[in-house]
């Protein structure tokens, strides 16, 4: 006997269940999308979601930026 699993041809979704909204760069920490692309996702075309996911690799050093906080501490002898 033997299963087929139907499977659509389409882009699935980068999520890695890591949702954490950059502050400043308002993407998602984990897949890098956007708030609009994130809710989007599931109305777009496979057109638009190639697009999505051809570009993520370019945002990851938005993350990568300082966010503030305090400034390393030098102590001098």
């Amino acid at each position: 006997m033997t299963d087929h699993i139907w499977k659509r041809d389409e882009v699935q979704s980068p999520c890695v269940k890591i949702c954490i909204i950059h502050p400043e760069a308002r993407l998602c920490t984990g897949c890098l999308r956007s708030l609009d692309e994130i809710a989007g996702w599931s109305r777009m075309a496979p057109a638009e979601r190639r697009a999505i996911m051809d570009e993520l690799p370019s945002r990851a050093p938005e993350l990568k930026k300082r966010r503030g906080g305090r400034a390393r501490v030098r102590y001098l002898d």
